[in-house]
């Protein structure tokens, strides 16, 4: 095996096993996160409400604000909410 060969494999090797540290840790989160909002239900809280704002709260003023607009127009167009 040549030298570049060599260094390509290594390489190829620490990528991977680089990979596999990041999916353990990933899956550690994963059940770290699973753990709080098990916790939040036991506690009453709304697990699902809570998933909303998590999401909401990684979205932009602006982006967010936007959405709602467009959220808030289409529930009023469906009467699902009584119109100004």
């Amino acid at each position: 095996m040549s030298e570049v060969e060599a260094v390509a494999r290594d390489q190829l090797r620490s990528i991977v096993q680089r990979i596999e540290r990041l999916e353990e840790e990933k899956k550690a989160l994963a059940d770290d996160i699973r753990d709080v909002y098990a916790e939040a239900k036991a506690n009453g809280f709304d697990t699902k409400a809570l998933r909303t704002v998590v999401r909401l709260r990684k979205q932009d003023a602006a982006e967010r604000q936007e959405h709602e607009a467009i959220l808030a127009t289409y529930m009023v167009a469906l009467g699902m909410v009584a119109g100004e």
